[in-house]
């Protein structure tokens, strides 16, 4: 089992930007990547950003292409998500997976286990 633990969530003004944090323990070993996916009020949970384990291969929703990056320190087993130039339809609780057979990583049944979810407020 491996469990996931996001942090860094809050409110922030639209064109601001905020680092979310994913801490993974457990069986990480099994683990081959790491997504986030969101989640607004009335939406469905969509990918937002998927890496590999170490790091050498990620992957982009279009809507945050250039704006946000996805980083890995699997070192400190922790997953990040740089997000810059926010605008209020990112607004949503945002949520780390991880998966032991991820492939191109965009759909929510590629992964194993999810964390418990971080709000994320951008006002206007």
């Amino acid at each position: 089992q491996v469990q996931l633990v996001e942090s860094g969530g809050g409110l922030v003004q639209a064109g601001g930007s905020l680092r979310l944090s994913c801490g993974a323990s457990g069986r990480t070993i099994s683990i081959n990547a790491m997504g986030w996916f969101r989640q607004a009020p009335g939406k469905e949970r969509e990918f937002v950003a998927r890496i590999t384990w170490f790091g050498d291969s990620s992957y982009y929703a279009d809507s945050v292409k250039g704006r946000f990056a996805i980083s890995m320190d699997s070192a400190k087993n922790t997953l990040y998500l740089q997000m810059n130039s926010l605008k209020p339809e990112d607004a949503a609780v945002y949520y780390c997976a991880a998966g032991r057979n991820v492939r191109r990583g965009v759909v929510q049944r590629e992964y194993d286990y999810w964390g418990q979810g971080t709000q994320v407020t951008v006002s206007s």
